[in-house]
């Protein structure tokens, strides 16, 4: 289990990845060596499960995101796991979400703009034999986006 230690060691890399052990030693109030002994614990541990750089989407040309409500028309186990295994090979789909209520899943997707949208709809999703309805929702700005966890 962790401890006051431990969470701040998170709060502070979850906020800062390229945090060094010597600053995040200054911010714990214990020195390097059992900061970094504490890091790499919490690593083994599972509780940090990566390090990331976030990217404006915009700079890359991702102008569009769209959150995309699919419905399966069969729900048996072996035809959630063929849409789970095609739906993670679209690039296109940036997370995947299991959901529960009128639609199975939600999708986040994100692309250069409404016609490449369309055509992976139409030429992947479309595709898929167990879809029975897709809606989407199209992003029209990003009011709050947190990167981490509350702790």
């Amino acid at each position: 289990m962790t401890d006051t230690y431990d969470i701040t060691i998170l709060r502070e890399v979850q906020q800062n990845a390229k945090i060094t052990v010597k600053e995040l030693s200054e911010k714990v109030n214990l020195s390097p060596t059992p900061v970094f002994e504490r890091l790499k614990k919490l690593e083994k541990e599972g509780y940090i499960s990566g390090y990331h750089a976030r990217l404006n989407p915009k700079m890359l040309n991702l102008n569009l995101t769209v959150m995309c409500y699919v419905s399966l028309r069969y729900h048996q186990k072996e035809m959630i796991e063929i849409f789970i295994r095609e739906i993670v090979r679209f690039s296109e789909v940036r997370e995947c979400f299991h959901i529960a209520g009128m639609y199975d899943f939600l999708l986040k997707v994100m692309v250069p703009d409404m016609e490449v949208y369309q055509h992976f709809v139409t030429h992947k999703l479309a595709s898929m034999d167990n879809i029975g309805n897709v809606q989407s929702a199209f992003v029209m700005s990003e009011i709050k986006s947190e990167i981490g966890i509350q702790l």
